[in-house]
């Protein structure tokens, strides 16, 4: 702000600008996580008509929670599908504030964002509080509808630039399909017998993973990831 610059005035056009660019995004961001959970639904209709022989204890569904979480439940894996009310900026150093895109008008930015969890079934049956959860893919979104995916395998290669159109059902489909796969695929990996030889009895009543359970290797964030 320059020195003759009326603050009043400052903060009415950074409320006209910032603020409202935010409410949009938001707003694009809401419309786009109710269309990401028909398209959950359509993928799992779509995956149980395909399973031939499954058995009658496993089950592959969508838990709607609230306007802004809902899970997959697929055999023993949890996918929790979270929607972050704030609307955020990227590192300065992450590729996507780097790129022409954003060069060519910064309020692109201004990103809402949808973390895709997963978290072992029996984690939530159980109320194993200490159990962990690993982030699959970060979604991201801005008051354009374009969109980029951080994440591991194909979800990082398919979708490692910011989208040259606004983000579609199909896309939403894909990612939903692509993140379902990386789960199944992971196995579950029982921990080391010298680091479950001793437990206190309170990780015996908790339940936690002292006791042996499995962990899975997660997704670590990539803030320099190139995004173009």
């Amino acid at each position: 702000m320059s020195q003759n610059q009326d603050p009043m005035a400052q903060i009415a056009e950074l409320i006209e600008n910032k603020s409202n660019i935010k409410q949009h995004t938001y707003r694009q961001l809401c419309e786009t996580f109710k269309q990401l959970k028909q398209e959950a639904k359509s993928v799992v209709e779509r995956i149980n008509a395909q399973i031939k022989n499954k058995d009658k204890d496993i089950s592959v569904k969508v838990i709607n929670v609230n306007d802004r979480e809902f899970h997959v439940k697929m055999a023993g894996d949890l996918l929790v599908f979270l929607m972050h009310t704030n609307i955020v900026t990227l590192d300065e150093k992450h590729g996507f504030n780097k790129s022409d895109y954003v060069a060519e008008n910064p309020i692109r930015k201004y990103l809402g964002q949808i973390n895709i969890y997963n978290f072992m079934a029996d984690s939530v049956t159980y109320n194993r509080l200490n159990d962990p959860g690993y982030l699959v893919a970060r979604f991201s979104l801005n008051f354009e509808k374009r969109f980029l995916v951080e994440g591991k395998r194909r979800l990082n290669f398919m979708f490692d630039t910011v989208s040259g159109a606004p983000v579609t059902n199909t896309d939403l489909s894909i990612i939903i399909q692509l993140a379902l796969a990386q789960t199944i695929e992971t196995d579950l990996v029982t921990r080391p017998f010298p680091e479950i030889q001793r437990i206190t009895l309170n990780e015996k009543v908790m339940r936690t993973q002292a006791m042996g359970g499995g962990y899975k290797i997660g997704f670590q964030m990539n803030e320099n990831q190139k995004v173009e």
